[in-house]
Order: structure tokens, then sequence, then C-alpha cells
């Protein structure tokens, strides 16, 4: 089954998403619906997903697109013709594509789709949510603070500012010290109204797990150790992604594994079905901690995998039930004859 990739969008991580449509090109079947930053939908030509064509504006001159029942329209001189999506993938990341919006549009027009349903999309946008929803899983995470502008901070440093509705490391810093605060604060501020604060480890471990169920089994990738420096910063994680042509299997104890499998199962049961997310974890003194929900990760993860295409195709052929809701109108009949009219 082909697939209709949605990617772009009016979100700090607009070229993120750009950059992961891009790779996906050279490893699945896809069309490319491309959705600008006022809102408009492109179809963009495989040949044509080069960056320089969403750079330059050269997108523009390709057909336009709206939403419709089971698909899109394509708008001609003359009149619009039916383009049918029998299976969407959500590529959209940050805003508009992870926070549910676009998810709500699948939904509401009836078109399959691989990506996080609506209440999941929710979950993970929310970095506080997220805690929350790990915590009622039994999956620890570290402490944390919620700041907002105009807050005073109470926590010492070395402590790390993280955007409550941001991915990809963007806006992150780690303060080390009183003097670096104001300026990391306005760098997180320039990206998010609220902050969510929790403490630096030194030497803390980073651990990445992607994976699906569908079908009726798990379809889990290696566990991979990101390569990073103080902090895994938005060039290790999404300028390495599209030029590695392999990733070695993280060198850890069974016992390690298992514990991250574990709470990668938690995490993605009865809430994340219909997606590929990758989660993200934090190993201190064999401790193991959840950092962040993946809910579309970059380039959907791929490069984990070592058969994706099979775990793409399982994925899209097992996606969740719709329940039909039948519309019969026997309240208002009801009415109408209780009323004679």
């Amino acid at each position: 089954m082909k697939a209709t990739v949605f990617f772009g969008a009016r979100s700090f991580e607009h070229e993120v998403s750009i950059v992961s449509a891009i790779v996906l090109r050279d490893v699945l079947a896809l069309d490319f619906v491309f959705i600008d930053k006022m809102g408009e939908m492109y179809a963009i030509d495989s040949a044509n997903m080069q960056a320089k064509t969403f750079a330059s504006g050269a997108y523009k001159n390709a057909p336009k697109l709206t939403f419709t029942h089971g698909g899109l329209l394509q708008k001609g001189l003359l009149k619009s013709h039916f383009v049918p999506v029998s299976l969407a993938l959500n590529l959209v990341h940050g805003a508009e594509g992870e926070d549910g919006k676009l998810t709500a549009l699948f939904e509401f027009f009836h078109i399959p789709y691989i990506g996080p349903r609506l209440e999941a999309s929710i979950l993970s946008y929310n970095k506080e949510l997220t805690k929350l929803y790990a915590a009622s899983k039994d999956v620890p995470t570290l402490p944390y603070s919620i700041i907002r502008r105009g807050d005073s901070i109470a926590e010492p440093p070395p402590f790390i500012l993280k955007p409550l509705h941001l991915g990809s490391s963007i806006g992150i810093s780690v303060v080390k010290d009183s003097k670096e605060l104001d300026y990391a604060l306005d760098v997180a501020f320039e990206f998010d109204d609220t902050i969510l604060l929790e403490p630096f480890k030194q030497g803390i471990k980073e651990y990445n797990l992607a994976g699906c169920h569908a079908g009726g089994e798990w379809h889990l990738s290696i566990i991979e150790e990101p390569q990073k420096g103080e902090i895994l910063d938005f060039e290790k994680k999404y300028l390495d992604f599209s030029r590695r042509d392999s990733v070695q299997k993280a060198q850890i104890s069974p016992e390690l594994e298992s514990t991250i499998i574990k709470y990668f199962q938690k995490i993605y049961a009865n809430c994340f079905e219909g997606a590929l997310i990758r989660c993200d974890f934090f190993v201190q003194d064999d401790c193991v901690y959840l950092n962040e929900i993946n809910p579309v990760p970059g380039s959907l993860a791929h490069y984990l995998f070592t058969d994706f295409r099979a775990v793409f195709a399982a994925l899209g052929s097992s996606l969740p039930k719709v329940r039909n809701v039948p519309i019969q109108y026997l309240f208002i009949n009801q009415i109408r004859n209780a009323k004679g009219k």
C-alpha cells in the first residue's frame, strides 16, 4: 500500500519535517504533500523532494490540494479532481502535527493514517503531561518544576531548561551557573511561554528505542546510544540521521535492555496504537528514567530497524478500528411525531 506523507506545517520544527520527508523518499514508496507556513497544501513530485524546492519557494508551482472525505481535492483550471488517500503518514514534527491538529483532520475526513491518535498527541506534546502519564504507568521520570514568565527560580544550578511544548532539542539550555540563567530563560521563552526545569546530571547515559505494536506483536528497533556532547542537541539529533548508513546497537546488559523494553511497552500500550514512536531514556546508577516520547520521530527512526519496510507494512495494515456512528435521526423523529409535525 502506497502511503501519502504530510510534512512541513507552521512549526518551529518545520525544516526538521522537510528533512525527515526527504530522507524517507529513498526508504518507502510515498506520495508527498507539503504544508506551508500558511496551511496551504501542495502535491510535491518525488523528483522535487530536495531542500531547494522549499527554501526557494519553488513548491508554489506544484498543484494545490485541499482535504475532502477520504482524500484530497487537487485544484485545476476548470475543476478539481479527487485524489484518494488510502494511507496517510503524519510526518509533521512539533505544532500542527504532534499536537493533534493534523490527526483531527485525518479523523474528520475519514482518512486512515499512521501517527499518534488525538489523546496520545496531547499527552506527548506537553512535557508535563508526559511525566504525569509516565507516572500513571509506573515509569520513572526525573523530578521537575514548571517555570512561567516572571516566576522566580529557587532551584540551584546545575539544571536544564526545556520549552514545554517543543521537540528536536530546540531552545534547550544547560544552566551551570546563575550568571547563565537570564540568557537561558530568554532562549527558552523565545519558543514557548512555559518552561520545564529538570536537574542536570553529569555523566548520564541516553538510550533510544523505537517501535510499535501491530498485527498482534511487538516490532521493536535496536536500542541506540546516540553520540552526544553535554546534551543531545539539534545537530546531533537531526542533521546526523540523514547521513548515517548504520547505527550500532548499544552495548548494555540484558537486564538494562529488558527494563528499557518493558518501560517502552508500558508507555505505548493502550495509547499509541497506530503510531510508530521513539522513546528516549536516561540511565544513571542503574536507574532508568523516561526522558521524552517522540510520537513522530525524525524520519520515523527507520535507521534503527533491520527491516523497516516490513514494520511499516505491518503497522499500516493493522490500524485501530474506527467506530461507525449510525445517524438515524430517531430522537428528532420522536419529537416530530410527538408534535404531530
